[in-house]
């Protein structure tokens, strides 16, 4: 997806995305490179599959043991 950077509040960079300004989205400036105002962003977002699993394998063992201190 594309973005054009609009403009920067404080530590903040205000995207809009390109199919649909509408649709803004506000990220800290300290995660992106250096930007300036009109800037086209591509932007990649992928699930994370590994991750969410052993996040999920966590939580549910954390569930496994309340629920035997609970016994």
């Amino acid at each position: 997806m594309k973005a054009t950077v609009d403009r920067f509040e404080e530590d903040q960079a205000v995207l809009l995305l390109r199919d649909d300004e509408r649709v803004q989205l506000v990220i800290p400036r300290a995660l992106l490179p250096p930007l300036d105002e009109g800037d086209i962003l591509e932007i990649t977002i992928e699930r994370n599959e590994p991750a969410t699993r052993e996040a999920e394998e966590r939580a549910l063992e954390i569930l496994k043991r309340l629920k035997e201190k609970d016994l």
